[in-house]
């Protein structure tokens, strides 16, 4: 068993929009042997889209809308990659997939270095003390002085980096990387689909001129040097601990410094670790079985209605069909087709280990953040729902639809991309989301995926927060939804939500009741 867990490795992509994220997601599938041709977010040269953005409106707007999980082996270890959105109008997904990875690889774009989403995401790494190795993009383009990044990387991320390979030039004038990790010279060809050649070079000796000539040479050597007096020598402990973040330089589009970056990671990247649960710590080496939902997925084929929970084993080994216990509601499940995936495709497997992400069907049994074992009462924490900042009525807009418009409602909100409040006052449906894009892509998928029509209506609110009383004061939350009586609402759980419509309004009530709590996540 412990060495079905040494060889795994979990990890998210993380970073701001275009960063080239799902870019480097298709070249390490490449290596990985599992496409053989790599596809393009947004090309019309290239008709093959890539392979992570299944959606139908990932592939018209060439972003990623949705955390794929695709995993492939690669010399013995076996690799579990979630490509996430990098758009901050679903950020809510990519900081629940943070909590199912044990190490994240950020993408910077060399040009315009830390932008502001690398920065969110970064703050919740350091919450979890997730190590990172962060890989900048796009050298084969103009860009800032590689001295220049580094120091950005450290000021703006606060975590100390070293880098473990060296670009030579930049822009039109790029000729490859050194690689200081293995200490090889990597020569530059351009080339979407092949492998550029690897060189063993001696710094001091003449060779190297005759590979990117005098001038480069000589500022390689000086530059190898300046690195060396400036950043300790590299610790992978350090790494490990999240203290210290190694810097891969290289260009995903044109497969380069890509191989660098997946050799070092499967090496030093940690195995999955173990994960705190409220009663107590779990082991990934405990003989029984335990894991949790981190995302729920529907229409992942659009030939079946049919909805996948997303499981991450925590510990023990998953089988399939065996019974588990479904803590919340307290009943015993068996599973006769769980999957692994490969974005969209997916295949039926026998067992799991801990590491693993494997697919569970769904009938809208699961929400986010249940707990399966087997038997022993657990609750995995730290799924939240966040309070959502943009508000729209829905309304139907094809009353021969309603059955599919409820469906629809019902399955994309299980995914927790928004969330639905019922106002108390006039029964009208209420969705809340962190970002305009949300809207569209509900509008978008409600049409193309459940044949059902909607239209928005503005709704002008300023937040929701649950509403609970302490002890002995239930008299005071009656007064406070009589008073409030037409921003009271529900959410899917049946729990009381206060729709305040400005800050003014929602200060004054923390005020003026002061045995009521408000709170602005869904987790308390």
């Amino acid at each position: 068993m412990n060495q079905e867990i040494e060889r795994r490795r979990t990890f998210a992509i993380i970073s701001h929009p275009d960063a080239g994220k799902t870019t480097l997601t298709e070249k390490l599938l490449l290596f990985g042997g599992q496409i053989q041709v790599a596809g393009a977010v947004k090309s019309n040269k290239i008709k093959k889209t890539a392979t992570s953005d299944w959606m139908e409106i990932e592939k018209q707007r060439g972003i990623s809308v949705t955390t794929s999980v695709m995993e492939f082996d690669y010399e013995g270890y076996k690799v579990n990659i979630l490509d996430t959105p990098g758009h901050q109008d679903f950020a809510e997904d990519t900081f629940r997939t943070l909590t199912a990875v044990d190490s994240a690889i950020i993408v910077v774009d060399g040009a315009k270095g830390v932008e502001a989403q690398t920065r969110k995401l970064m703050t919740v790494c350091r919450m979890r003390k997730t190590p990172v190795i962060i890989f900048i993009n796009k050298m084969d383009r103009e860009g800032k002085d590689p001295f220049d990044l580094l120091d950005e990387l450290e000021e703006e991320l606060q975590i100390l980096v070293r880098p473990l390979s060296w670009p030579i030039n930049q822009g039109a004038k790029f000729k490859g990387v050194y690689n200081i990790y293995e200490q090889k010279l990597n020569l530059f060809t351009p080339d979407k689909q092949r492998v550029t050649e690897k060189v063993e070079v001696d710094l001091d000796s003449e060779t190297l001129a005759d590979f990117v000539g005098e001038r480069d040479a000589e500022k390689l050597r000086e530059d190898l040097e300046l690195v060396d007096g400036v950043y300790p020598e590299f610790d992978v402990q350090t790494y490990l601990d999240a203290e210290v973040a190694p810097v891969f330089f290289g260009s995903a589009l044109n497969n380069f410094g890509v191989q660098e970056l997946l050799d070092c990671f499967v090496r030093i990247a940690p195995y999955p670790r173990p994960t705190q649960a409220e009663e107590r710590m779990v082991m990934p080496d405990e003989p029984k079985f335990t894991g949790f939902v981190f995302k729920i997925t529907a229409n992942i084929d659009p030939n079946h209605r049919s909805c996948i929970a997303f499981c991450k084993v925590c510990s023990g080994r998953f089988q399939r069909n065996a019974p588990y216990l479904h803590v919340r509601n307290g009943k015993t499940l068996r599973f006769s087709s769980p999957t692994q995936f490969m974005a969209q495709r997916k295949e039926t497997i026998d067992e799991a280990w801990p590491g693993d992400i494997v697919g569970l069907p769904d009938n809208g049994i699961f929400k986010i953040g249940d707990t399966l074992t087997e038997g022993e009462q657990l609750h995995f924490r730290g799924l939240p729902s966040f309070s959502p900042e943009m508000f729209k009525y829905i309304e139907n807009a094809d009353p021969m639809k309603t059955k599919q418009l409820e469906k629809g409602i019902s399955q994309l909100m299980d995914e927790g991309v928004a969330q639905l409040f019922i106002n108390q006052f006039n029964g009208r449906k209420i969705i809340g989301t962190v970002g305009q894009l949300q809207f569209e892509v509900i509008q978008y998928r409600l049409e193309n995926e459940y044949n059902a029509r909607c239209r928005w209506e503005p709704a002008s609110l300023y937040k929701a927060c649950w509403v609970e009383c302490e002890p002995g004061f239930e008299s005071e939350l009656e007064n406070f939804q009589k008073r409030k009586y037409q921003y009271m609402a529900r959410d899917r759980e049946g729990r009381d939500v206060f729709l305040a419509d400005s800050s003014y309004v929602l200060t004054m009530a923390q005020q003026d009741f002061k045995h009521l709590r408000f709170h602005f996540t869904s987790e308390f």
